[in-house]
């Protein structure tokens, strides 16, 4: 069967099922689905087995797992599918001024107007709970509060109290879903993880505010009826309140590190404050109970799956080849990687160094090409914090070997910048077309006529990643490449060396014959050359032990085809031990009347979802995935030491990188043609915008804050149609 059918049709199913996730949402607060809805699925599914918690087991939990499995299949079908660039030039228009900013400045940074629009309808989904639930005040009479001993205002305020942590929870349930770096769920809105993390923020926060407020109005009730000891209350069958402040203060705590005065200045107590979320989610499903939990578990479950995975990649001393020591305190670190790991430009990695921190995981952006190096990556290293500047200082003295560990690397699923197609012939790999690039012809489209992309300092390494994309594929097709201006923001001439990192050790001479590449480099706070013959490049050649290993996808490259199976696999183990200790162990002693010890069952239901998620199911799949391509990757490693056992020191790799200026290589002379150093003043990026005349000129920036928001303005300005904005920040 055709895959592009079979993705046809799934992409139609997973649409369906995400608009009745979408109306669950909407309909939950009304009593249509209270009264009428709920009730009526009760009868059908509530059982032996799985007790009362079933409705919302199906309702809320199974749909999602469901999506991010079917999503996960999706991908995999799709991975290798060209893109299709023949979209009508009014559609690509509407596009493009959905993503156009409308936002600029302000608390919530640079926002476009699609996430502006989903923002709004989330926040109204927020009011609309919270206002369904507050017409129900009128239900509480003087003969009701009577008949609980407190005034009318005092029982309004406790529920009140009740619905605020409701619609509280509606923020939970979406909070994990933008850090989770491996699910399908991203992708398939066409979205990244480290492109989400503002969204993570915008909910952490609203989340944070609701519950706060609700623990805030129980408290006050609490003490203006004399009942102030319920906060000492661990009730047996219901909610317990100790459970539910001890959630609020761990969150609380997280929350109050994650304020930019203490995470600039702080960092490693954002870091380690982070990880109070395991009391907090702990003791909130104590608080909620099991029952209630099936809500936002998806999120949270799919995020357990990823972190699992992550720390069995984590586990693996990786192949560290080589490093370069550039004047402006800049490392370059070059690691062996096996073929079956790609990657697109853009993405990042997070790498830790155990001597320097066995717990810091710091990310940073991929330089490398897989097209172009398939057998090595690349990262850029820049010393501005403690961290970093410790991993500096390790370099720069003699240093045999470092053990370095790392996960992902993870980005975008297609080279949002290209529109890659082959109308007539349907090419599997790129790898393919280059052998083929003589016998066929083949059409390449570009989502733009020209490039602009702007860096401040280190913003740079993205764009490393992006002109060495249009470098191969202009190369195998020879065809024309879009125009590309890299305007790039320095401090002083020693940052200008970083410009040397554009090009691969390993270029050849015709690597820039059909790119047509300029760069404008600022060097902002100097108003001569100066040169400072004590710093030079430093290349380091490393040794690595037999027990390091070249960087590989943990679950091969079929990695999303075996994430369907873990997430599938791990829950249909979790609802057999369910079954299992519902039927044989609560059952019997409650008979579905809600008396059992509501605490118990969520630390059973919480030690179901250990045994199942992570010591079984997906121990088990992630280990056959392991196995399935090991012979792969110890082939791979052999080719891969091989190799390196053919590059001493003194290779013309390294030795184009020792600070001879003569010994350049005829590609770096090019490079040097096509850049124009400008000294003692900044950009007139106005000007430089408004001067490209082309039909599509994408805007790409990369840098401090202050640089990310003028060219956001300059674009959403509406004095140029054809400039279409994206900004490239890590805001981890």
């Amino acid at each position: 069967m055709d895959s592009r059918f079979v993705r046809a049709t799934i992409r139609h199913l997973l649409t369906v099922i995400f608009l009745g996730i979408c109306m669950m949402w909407i309909m939950a607060p009304a009593n249509t689905y209270k009264q009428k809805w709920k009730p009526s699925i009760s009868k059908k599914v509530v059982s032996t087995y799985f007790g009362t918690q079933a409705p919302n087991m199906l309702i809320w939990t199974f749909p999602v797992l469901f999506v991010a499995s079917l999503g996960s299949l999706y991908l995999h079908l799709g991975k290798n599918s060209n893109q299709d660039a023949s979209q009508s030039n009014e559609k690509k228009h509407r596009r493009a001024l959905w993503r156009k900013p409308v936002l600029v400045k302000g608390p919530l940074g640079i926002v476009s107007g699609i996430e502006l629009a989903l923002l709004i309808m989330f926040i109204a989904l927020l009011v609309w709970s919270l206002v369904t639930y507050l017409r129900r005040l009128h239900t509480i009479t003087p003969k009701a509060a009577a008949k609980e001993g407190v005034k009318v205002w005092e029982m309004k305020l406790f529920e009140v109290a009740l619905w605020i942590g409701l619609t509280g929870n509606v923020c939970l349930a979406f909070l994990f879903y933008p850090v989770t770096r491996g699910s399908s769920v991203l992708p398939l809105l066409g979205l990244t993880s480290e492109g989400s993390i503002k969204y993570h923020i915008w909910l952490g926060h609203m989340t944070m505010v609701l519950f706060t407020i609700h623990g805030i109005c129980y408290i006050i009730d609490w003490a203006v009826t004399g009942n102030i000891s319920e906060m000492l209350k661990w009730s047996h069958s219901h909610i317990s309140n100790v459970a539910g402040e001890i959630a609020l203060l761990g969150g609380l705590g997280l929350w109050a590190a994650t304020f930019p005065q203490i995470r600039r200045k702080t960092f490693e107590l954002f870091f380690y404050a982070h990880h109070l979320y395991i009391i907090f989610v702990f003791f909130f499903i104590l608080h909620v109970g099991i029952d209630y939990t099936f809500i936002m578990l998806p999120g949270f479950y799919l995020f357990i799956v990823d972190r699992y995975l992550r720390f069995l990649q984590s586990r693996t001393s990786v192949r560290l080849l080589s490093a370069r020591l550039l004047p402006c305190n800049v490392v370059e670190l070059n690691f062996a990687k096996t073929h079956g790991l790609t990657y697109n430009p853009t993405s990042i990695m997070f790498v830790n160094v155990p001597s320097i921190s066995k717990l810091q995981w710091h990310p940073f952006t991929v330089s490398s090409n897989s097209n172009m190096e398939p057998d090595k990556l690349t990262v850029i290293i820049k010393s501005e914090g403690s961290w970093s500047t410790k991993l500096h200082q390790m370099l720069s003295s003699p240093i045999k070997r470092l053990d370095v560990s790392i996960e992902g690397p993870y980005g975008p699923q297609s080279n949002h910048f290209l529109r890659f197609a082959n109308k007539s012939y349907q090419l599997k790999t790129l790898f393919l077309l280059s052998l083929l690039k003589n016998y066929l012809t083949v059409q390449i489209f570009f989502k733009h006529d020209t490039i602009v992309m702007v860096s401040g300092g280190s913003g740079i390494s993205p764009f490393i990643s992006i002109i060495r994309e249009l470098i191969f594929r202009s190369k195998i097709c020879q065809c024309k490449t879009p125009d590309m201006i890299l305007i790039a923001v320095f401090k002083s001439s020693l940052d200008l060396t970083m410009l040397d990192l554009l090009l691969p050790m390993t270029g050849s001479p015709s690597d820039l014959s059909n790119l047509k590449l300029h760069i404008e480099a600022y060097v902002t706070k100097e108003k001569e050359p100066t040169t400072d013959n004590s710093k030079r490049v430093r290349s380091i050649l490393f040794k690595p032990l037999p027990t390091d290993k070249p960087m590989a996808p943990i679950l091969g490259p079929n990695s999303w085809f075996w994430l369907a199976a873990i997430i599938s696999s791990s829950f249909i183990m979790f609802l057999i031990l369910i079954g299992i200790i519902t039927r044989f162990y609560i059952y019997p002693r409650d008979h579905n009347k809600n008396e059992f010890s509501a605490s118990t069952k969520a630390v059973l239901n919480v030690l179901a979802i250990c045994v199942s998620f992570n010591s079984v199911s997906i121990a088990a799949t992630a280990s056959a995935a392991i196995f399935w391509n090991k012979k792969q990757y110890s082939r791979e490693a052999t080719q891969v030491q091989n190799i390196e056992g053919q590059a001493p020191l003194g290779s013309p790799d390294l030795r184009a990188y020792n600070g001879d200026r003569e010994l350049e290589s005829l590609p770096h002379q090019s490079l040097a043609q096509a850049t124009k150093v400008h000294y003692g003043g900044r950009p007139d990026l106005k000007r430089m915008l408004f001067e490209r005349k082309g039909e599509s000129v994408g805007v790409l920036v990369c840098g401090p804050k202050k640089l990310r928001h003028d060219v956001a303005a300059i674009c959403s300005s509406g004095l140029a149609d054809n400039l279409h904005f994206e900004s490239i920040s890590f805001s981890w």
